[in-house]
């Protein structure tokens, strides 16, 4: 008999196998610890020892607000909201582990349970250590989770600690496993707490090393790169109360997702007015207590991924004031939150599960080059040199270089892991994030399909896109032409794209297609239409910033809020044709449809009636 149970493992190890990978490797004199003895605490964080030396030795003034900003940070890392199925013979190992090491010291065991964790599974080891670096002004750890969709920076100014001894400033990988994590824990305000970094190992460990080897897939690093340049692009702020956050945790911890209706945050911005909350689906609205909205344009703005703000409910007691950053619909998003000398930065990606057509329209904002340019190079020497700098500071320091050349450097620097920018001080730091450079050839492209596509959108009319309709409830279908002159060949392919962005259906006529469908992802004709249709939106949004002359394609959705209700219109302009949908949501929508003889009269009727709603209130709800 065929056991039909060992096909998926099969499977999934070959998948695993495949999966293009980056090697960093990791050294340590001991583990990372609390030691406790005569009423004092020992925090002992070991850096990498293969990279440049760190050094800090300081008392803790505040223990208890030091450990559970530490502990959020420990819960990102580990964080990894993707389904997987339940397997418990690693689990039931690991178990058997434990009990060989009760004898063991702290050092021993985590030792141990590397070496074990090395031979059991070897791509165990899917994330980087946090990134830890000591400023002249603050001490910062850097952490991204193991799902690919959480950034956060945890900065500390030094008014938070006691300097004891001389600092070592730079840039390194620090252990954090759970001892650490079980360890930090124990801290307690009575007892007076002692942080030391640095790469000299515990008594207890003399002449040990502990060697780690990060395996993470080139995906990963790619997200943990363009996460962090995302923060450098234009933004919507708005400021919220730490009780606003608490009450949208509260909701979502008292309420199950449901598998319809939504799972998004709309947050409506109507300027001179304090942001509301609108919690799918129970469309549960939450009127925030912090500033006034100070934008120029009202408009709705829908997030997701909210379960993972719940990394944040330990540091909730200790928040003072919380900004949101605001990239669009279904972008990145930035929690800003500050707690006295702490200050913490968390980014979300547009959804837990990467989907790779909101992801690539996306990177159309951020440079590609894997060459390091000469302004690049000029400016990471300033920053080396000051460590820390600003736009304005930069483009002073470098007089021959425009804005724009200046801007462009540092997306490839931050791109090229050389620089990070810190939203809480809007500023750039110097951050090596590993001691030998990236290889930014992995990195340029998730897959080949996607070189193969770019080199297609390349090609003069090798890619254009046919029809755009609106369907009614499901979304924007896309029908593409795609040439491909050395096959002699030409495809058709289909897109259904949701309000949010995320792909509904793909079809292709070419043969990959037919073959694997989307098992394997999309094939090269997909994502190049994907692409195109990308480009030429982001075209007419700046034909719209200069005028309405020559809009022919266009869709936008109004909502206004009443008591007891909320009012909904979509209009479609589509060349002579315009199709304009209203009722309440969650109801039967009414349809108009209209017919002109030219597109002029079309687009002027269009813009009649987005006149007509913004002057009655209602809010543009359009996914950006």
């Amino acid at each position: 008999m065929i056991d039909d149970q060992s096909k998926p493992t099969v499977d999934a190890d070959a998948a695993l196998a495949s999966v293009e990978r980056l090697d960093f490797s990791l050294e340590y004199r001991g583990a990372s610890q609390l030691l406790t003895s005569e009423g004092k605490s020992l925090l002992a964080l070991y850096s990498n020892t293969l990279r440049e030396s760190v050094k800090l030795r300081a008392r803790v003034l505040d223990p208890m607000r030091f450990r559970e900003l530490l502990s959020v940070l420990f819960e990102i890392v580990e964080s990894d909201f993707r389904y997987v199925p339940k397997d418990r013979s690693a689990y039931l190992a690991y178990q058997q582990l434990k009990k060989q090491a009760l004898s063991m010291s702290a050092w021993q065991a985590q030792k141990a349970f590397f070496e074990w964790l090395q031979r059991a599974d070897p791509n165990a080891f899917t994330a980087l250590d946090p990134v830890l670096s000591v400023h002249p002004d603050q001490l910062a750890f850097e952490v991204f989770s193991k799902d690919e969709s959480t950034y956060a920076k945890l900065g500390i100014d030094w008014s938070a600690f006691e300097i004891e001894g001389e600092l070592e400033y730079g840039t390194s990988n620090v252990d954090f496993s759970r001892t650490l994590f079980d360890g930090l824990q124990r801290m307690r305000s009575y007892r007076p707490s002692v942080l030391s970094i640095g790469n000299e190992p515990a008594p207890s460990a003399e002449g040990s090393i502990i060697s780690k080897k990060a395996t993470p897939p080139a995906s990963w690093m790619r997200a943990f790169l363009q996460v962090q340049s995302a923060a450098t692009l234009p933004r919507t702020v708005l400021s919220l109360a730490p009780i606003d956050l608490y009450n949208a945790l509260r909701q979502l911890r008292m309420n199950a997702d449901r598998k319809r209706g939504g799972r998004a945050i709309r947050i409506e911005l109507v300027p001179g007015e304090r942001p509301r909350l609108v919690l799918e689906p129970w469309e549960c609205v939450l009127r925030t207590h912090g500033e006034p909205f100070r934008g120029r344009v009202a408009q709705v703005v829908r997030v997701w991924g909210r379960r993972r703000l719940m990394l944040l409910r330990r540091l909730l007691p200790f928040a003072e004031r919380i900004e949101l950053h605001l990239l669009g619909s279904g972008l990145p998003n930035f929690w800003l939150i500050q707690a006295g000398p702490y200050h913490l930065s968390l980014a979300l990606s547009g959804f837990t599960a990467s989907d790779w057509a909101k992801a690539m329209s996306f990177d159309l904002l951020l440079p590609r080059s894997p060459i390091l340019a000469e302004a690049t190079t000029e400016l990471l020497g300033v920053l080396r040199e000051k460590g820390r700098a600003s736009f304005d500071e930069l483009l002073a320091a470098i007089p021959k270089l425009d804005k724009s050349s200046v801007n462009e450097a540092l997306q490839q620097a931050c791109q090229q892991g050389k620089l990070v920018y810190d939203l809480q001080c809007d500023a750039y730091r110097y951050r090596p994030l590993s001691a030998e450079p990236l290889d930014l050839v992995k990195l340029e492209f998730r897959n080949e399909r996607e070189r193969v596509a770019y080199d297609l959108l390349a090609q003069p009319d090798a890619v254009k896109v046919s029809s755009e309709s609106v369907i009614f409830e499901q979304g924007l279908e896309l029908v593409g032409k795609v040439v491909v002159a050395s096959e002699k060949r030409e495809y058709r392919p289909v897109l259904l794209l949701s309000d949010e962005g995320m792909v509904r259906k793909a079809e292709c006529t070419c043969s990959f297609f037919r073959k694997n469908g989307l098992k394997q992802g999309p094939c090269p004709h997909i994502i190049a239409l994907r692409v195109a249709q990308a480009r030429e939106e982001a075209k007419r949004r700046e034909g719209r910033a200069g005028g309405r002359g020559r809009v022919t394609i266009e869709s936008r959705t109004y909502v206004k809020r009443f008591d007891d209700r909320e009012e909904l219109v979509q209009l479609n302009l589509d060349r002579k044709r315009l199709k304009i949908r209203w009722g309440r949501r969650g109801e039967a929508m009414r349809l108009q449809n209209l017919v002109f003889n030219e597109n002029g009269g079309a687009r002027d009727a269009y813009f009649a009636h987005v006149d007509r709603l913004e002057a009655e209130g209602y809010l543009d709800a359009s996914a950006t």
